[in-house]
């Protein structure tokens, strides 16, 4: 797999301000189909933000979608990936944090896309998205 991540990334992904309510943030990733999205402040990745993250620690403690911030219920233990590494490093970073989706940055810390399984698969031998969909989902 002699392909780098830029050239199978999504690039320029919608991202959400940092400071925007979690209501905002509910309905972009509605209207995009997305289950998960890119928290910047600026251009520079600052967090993921995950419609888990939404259910776990706005729905379920009743607070209000409206005055909670995506910074607030945003994940910040974020693994990221450079968009010149090869195929196979993502493959390697997928696995072993049981990831499905990788944000690709730029050495200045700004967002220029994601990497996900299915833009792996697309470019993968089947063998080795067989591996990472299974190291992926290993409790």
């Amino acid at each position: 797999m002699g392909k780098s991540v830029h050239e199978i990334m999504t690039p320029n992904p919608c991202a959400i301000d940092a400071d925007k309510p979690v209501a905002y943030a509910a309905k972009m990733m509605k209207d995009e189909n997305v289950g998960l999205a890119p928290i910047v402040e600026g251009e520079r990745l600052i967090g993921m933000l995950t419609d888990r993250d939404i259910v776990t620690q706005v729905v379920a403690e009743s607070r209000d979608p409206q005055s909670v911030t995506v910074r607030e219920v945003a994940s910040t233990n974020l693994v990221t990936i450079d968009p010149q590494q090869s195929l196979d490093e993502a493959l390697r970073l997928m696995a072993s944090n049981q990831v499905r989706r990788l944000p690709v940055v730029e050495e200045d810390g700004r967002l220029v896309g994601v990497v996900a399984q299915a833009d792996v698969a697309r470019e993968a031998k089947e063998k080795e998205t067989g591996e990472l969909v299974e190291e992926i989902s290993q409790p």
